[in-house]
């Protein structure tokens, strides 16, 4: 990485002449925020959260999100497609300043990166191919079957902490939809709004069967040491709930408002 230089510090970029973002001003931020842009890190194969439209264009809900919190901080968004399994891996090696991709808040994850206040409320939730009659609703409904799941994510952590259940991961929610469809898998766990999402606007045969879990907040993970940067997004993303600009991308993608309990 090439030396911080500290003249140029947020600069414009990020005085926006209001209290809440002068508190940036005594962060270290990575050597991207001086230049007016913010490195943003997505999957690109999560739909409807991160993934690429039939012309090969980015978008989604955490798009639609990442776009928006930029022109709140006056940056320019610049997007790194990461599989997810090396996701926050690539935050500590400092390939980018934020990830938007509905990172789940835990406390394990706590240790070692910084959150957002919450942007996303949610849930997990079981879903089985729509025609085969499977009413599972609870993970300890699961036990003896083949589940498939995100490798790294909560999800995955909650059916190997169920035990009894055939946990088998993959790098993106394709070929887990792929397995599930062609019979390979007994069911998937993953997060209901993307369920829902696929399910209504896909024609995929699936459905969900189950709300397995408590309610999950999603943040925007950064690192520890960028303190003025993490001021910075929850100031923006106040003021994104404030003026209606996340429940209007909410409503947009699922029909209300998921930056609310």
């Amino acid at each position: 990485m090439r030396a911080f230089r500290p003249t140029l510090v947020l600069g414009t970029a990020l005085l926006l002449g209001t209290a809440a973002f002068s508190l940036a001003q005594t962060a270290t931020p990575p050597p991207t925020l001086s230049k007016g842009v913010l490195k943003i890190a997505v999957e690109g194969t999560y739909a409807p959260f991160t993934f690429k439209d039939d012309k090969g264009m980015l978008t989604g809900f955490d798009v639609d999100v990442a776009r928006a919190l930029a022109a709140k901080l006056g940056l320019k968004p610049e997007f790194v497609l990461t599989e997810w399994s090396g996701i926050l891996a690539g935050l500590q090696a400092n390939k980018y300043d934020v990830i938007i991709n509905q990172v789940g808040i835990t406390a394990e994850r706590q240790k070692s990166i910084a959150f957002s206040d919450p942007y996303v409320f949610s849930r997990p939730q079981i879903a089985v191919h729509s025609t085969r009659g499977q009413t599972y609703k609870t993970l300890a409904d699961l036990k003896g079957k083949r589940v498939g799941v995100g490798l790294g994510t909560v999800f995955e952590k909650d059916l190997r902490e169920a035990g009894g259940i055939t946990v088998v991961t993959y790098p993106g929610t394709p070929e887990y939809l792929a397995d599930l469809s062609s019979g390979r898998l007994d069911a998937i766990y993953n997060d209901r709004l993307l369920i829902g999402y696929l399910a209504k606007s896909q024609g995929l045969p699936i459905k969900g069967v189950g709300d397995a879990g408590s309610v999950d907040s999603m943040g925007i993970a950064m690192k520890k040491t960028n303190t003025g940067l993490k001021a910075a997004v929850d100031a923006a993303l106040k003021g994104m709930k404030a003026d209606g600009t996340l429940a209007k991308i909410g409503q947009q993608w699922f029909g209300q408002d998921v930056s609310k309990p």
